[in-house]
């Protein structure tokens, strides 16, 4: 590096150094040959900043002519203005440029898989292989950025309101949270095993029996489930716990937070307080307890329209009572499509597990499949309740509760993003309470707990406990933004009494209960002071503060939707040696398990 010149990053250019001679390096972003003339795009972790480099400079243009996209080198030159007419606004450094003076070719680049100049769409399988590509790229390096600030701020935020950084194991016992344990062997205690944390729910549990009051982590959680779009494997989370409150304070504190995040790090002001929904609300008017508030297309019950139709369909539905739902969903400017497209909506509707869907058109005359059997009071009430105007369609949804209501949100969010409602530029947060305490599992039919079995039921509601569980109500919170789950948070059980008595309400007998929560439980027996928290998924989190769909563009390695790390190819088998060590013997896998 030449001793008299100033060392600048490719982003720092400014016409504050025209005239300095400056020494900058990065990788070959563009190569331009102009008129007998090279110009190089020279890109760091900063910026870019454009290199002249002039056929006058013999050594230097040679060397230039055989650069490649993606190429590393270092330039020693000085800094000019760009001629009148030629800079660059997007750029930072765009009203200057660098007329290279020396040029060292530090690595070579071999051709790359897919353009890292730009973002177009790439497999995502590609991206994955060779991930150390895809980062280099600009929409990868803004979102990672983006996440280090989101945790700065959070970090920030939490110390300043008297929380301390609590490092909890990654090595504990296997607790099932509700998703599978990731299982550690170990060698010292043949055939026993760790397991790596689903969540730090009851160390930071017992970190409040500890005394320490007010805790947060940047913890990494592990489950081995199905991923999806919004789900990993491993993830990160903040996770938050307070002794000594109620549930209003936690919500409090954890509001104040990501509208300090959103404020701080993206520049953008929330509106608060955060509007509320109790679940059965959200239910009700968006069919699912994660409401996307960007749009309306609220759902309309409209059962009683229907109490004495002739339309026996419907009409049978509704004799059902609560049990039951019809719902109305407003489509709007739906009329005009076709029959195929409405046969289509209703394949979609089945796909979300509905038994059929109905529909009618509203028009100079309402028209449908169903329009026959309709009064015309039916008529004018369904006009009424929806506010249907003419071009619209209206969608109906009949079934059981909980499935109608399911079926008709799945709809309505995709009705949203047919019409391009749901701008990802825009928030939309909300708060979810007042959330069943337990719920039947679809699978056995048996009664489990709704969220984790450590949540206390809304005061005053114990002594419903044996008689009619399900209609205890949780001191449980959900942190919603754009239709998506941001976080989860509840108020805890520090009566080691009653935490037995729902784990013996679940199914566990005192011997699985001390051998599964042992620890926990006797915690509990030493003073555990009436405490609660919440946990937010910065995945998630950052994902929807940079407008993308999949959480696997905010994190620097992810697993693919198989759950495999593609560019390591891993999970991967492991020397008999070391499983020789470990006291572990694979059984034959036949085809149809892998």
């Amino acid at each position: 590096m030449n001793s008299a010149s100033q060392r600048i990053s490719c982003g720092t250019a400014t016409p504050s150094l025209l005239a300095s001679t400056v020494t900058l390096a990065g990788w070959v972003h563009r190569r331009r040959d102009h008129g007998g003339i090279i110009f190089l795009d020279l890109r760091d972790h900063e910026g870019i900043t454009q290199i002249l480099i002039a056929p006058t400079q013999v050594e230097v243009f040679a060397q230039a002519e055989s650069l490649r996209s993606e190429d590393v080198v270092r330039i020693v030159g000085r800094v000019q203005a760009r001629p009148a007419g030629t800079e660059n606004e997007r750029l930072s450094t765009g009203a200057v440029e660098i007329a290279a003076e020396q040029l060292t070719v530090l690595t070579r680049s071999a051709t790359p898989p897919f353009p890292v100049a730009n973002d177009d769409d790439i497999d995502e399988t590609v991206r994955l292989r060779y991930r150390y590509l895809d980062l280099r790229r600009t929409r990868m390096q803004r979102n990672l950025r983006t996440r280090h600030r989101v945790i700065k701020v959070l970090r920030d935020y939490f110390d300043q309101h008297g929380f301390i950084e609590v490092e909890t194991p990654l090595l504990i016992k296997s607790t099932p949270e509700g998703a599978r344990d990731y299982l550690v062997p170990s060698r010292i205690h043949q055939g026993e095993f760790y397991a790596l944390p689903q969540s730090p729910q009851l160390l930071k549990q017992i970190l409040m029996i500890g005394g320490i009051g007010r805790y947060m982590q940047i913890a990494r959680c592990l489950r081995d489930e199905d991923p999806r779009a919004d789900r990993q494997p491993e993830f990160t989370q903040i996770d938050v716990e307070m002794s000594f409150i109620e549930q209003e304070d936690v919500m409090q504190i954890m509001e104040g937070a990501v509208v300090t995040a959103w404020r701080d790090a993206l520049g953008i002001d929330i509106p608060t307080p955060l509007p509320r929904l109790s679940y059965e609300e959200a239910m009700r008017r968006f069919g699912n307890d994660k409401p996307d508030l960007r749009f309306g297309l609220e759902l309309v019950d409209v059962a009683e329209l229907f109490a004495d139709s002739s339309f026996t369909t419907f009409r049978d539905v509704a004799a059902q009572g609560a049990a039951t739902r019809i719902i109305a969903l407003r489509y709007p400017g739906a009329a005009s499509l076709s029959r195929r497209d409405f046969d289509a909506l209703q394949e979609r509707a089945k796909e979300f597990g509905a038994k059929g869907l109905a529909y009618i058109t509203i028009g100079p005359e309402i028209r449908g499949p169903i329009a026959k059997f309709l009064s015309e009071q039916e008529r004018t009430g369904i006009l009424a309740v929806t506010g249907a105007e003419d071009g619209d369609a209206i969608l109906f949804i009949a079934d059981r509760k909980n499935a109608a209501s399911d079926v008709a949100g799945r709809l309505r969010n995709e009705i949203g993003e047919r019409l391009g409602l749901r701008d990802p530029a825009r928030f939309a947060f909300c708060w979810v309470v007042g959330f069943p305490l337990f719920e039947h599992d679809p699978e056995t039919g048996a009664i489990t707990f709704a969220h984790h079995p450590f949540t206390a039921p809304l005061p005053g509601q114990e002594a419903h406990f044996d008689s009619d569980p399900l209609s205890l109500r949780a001191q449980h919170y959900d942190l919603v933004l754009n239709g998506f789950e941001l976080g989860s948070g509840s108020i805890r059980n520090h009566d080691a009494a009653f935490q037995r008595k729902i784990f013996h309400h679940l199914g566990l007998d005192d011997t699985e209960i001390e051998n599964r929560f042992g620890f926990f439980t006797t915690a509990l027996t030493y003073g555990a002071p009436p405490h609660g928290g919440m946990a937010l998924g910065i995945d998630r989190v950052v994902m929807l503060a940079c407008g993308e769909t999949s959480i696997r563009d905010v994190i620097a390695f992810p697993k693919n939707q198989n759950a495999r790390d593609v560019m390591m190819d891993a999970p991967s088998p492991i020397p008999a040696a070391n499983l020789k060590e470990l006291h572990i013997t694979i059984s034959e896998v036949q085809p149809d398990q892998k």
